[in-house]
């Protein structure tokens, strides 16, 4: 590993001078090394492309590089970003945006059904408790506007409803 470091920095030295010859070396040997890098962590189809923006990176930022620094760390660090740019780029393809045609559409039957499970729920509550959970609860009324309908309290309500909410949690952990 030693040496192949110090041949690649070589390599990079003379390819920043102008070296064309030692610039194809090191472009053939960073390939090998970059194909070894992802091997285990892309799918085997997408290495060569992988490889290949890596290779190009290299070739943009070549000027970049510091010859008094090792060059693989240098290069794995470019192969890092690229396959976290690769990563992101896979995931944000995978993504699928939900339309409004493709949504879950409520059948009638589903409501019916859930509206006789909470009737059958209601009939263990007093009619105080189910009128209260019925108002503010389901309809949306404030504890103000059921008192008003009911001819409760607010107070009333309150208690009616924490009592009711109560009973039926009990209820549904007993059924179950």
């Amino acid at each position: 590993m030693k040496s192949e470091e110090a041949t690649l920095a070589r390599m990079m030295r003379a390819a920043q001078t102008g070296d064309k010859r030692a610039y194809a070396v090191l472009l053939s040997e960073s390939s090998a090394w970059l194909a070894r890098y992802y091997r285990r962590r892309v799918p085997a189809p997408q290495i060569d492309d992988l490889v290949q923006e890596v290779l190009m990176a290299v070739h943009a930022k070549r000027a970049s590089y510091d010859p008094a620094r090792p060059f693989l760390p240098w290069l794995a660090a470019i192969a890092r970003y690229r396959w976290v740019d690769h990563l992101r780029k896979v995931y944000r393809a995978d993504e699928t945006e939900l339309f409004d045609d493709s949504a879950v559409q409520d059948s009638e039957e589903d409501v019916v059904i859930a509206r006789v499970s909470l009737e059958r729920m209601f009939g263990a509550l007093s009619d105080n408790q189910a009128t209260a959970i019925e108002l503010v609860k389901i309809e949306g009324h404030s504890v103000r506007d059921a008192a008003h309908k009911s001819g409760q309290s607010e107070s009333a309500i309150k208690v009616n409803i924490h009592r009711g909410l109560k009973k039926l949690s009990a209820l549904i952990e007993k059924a179950e």
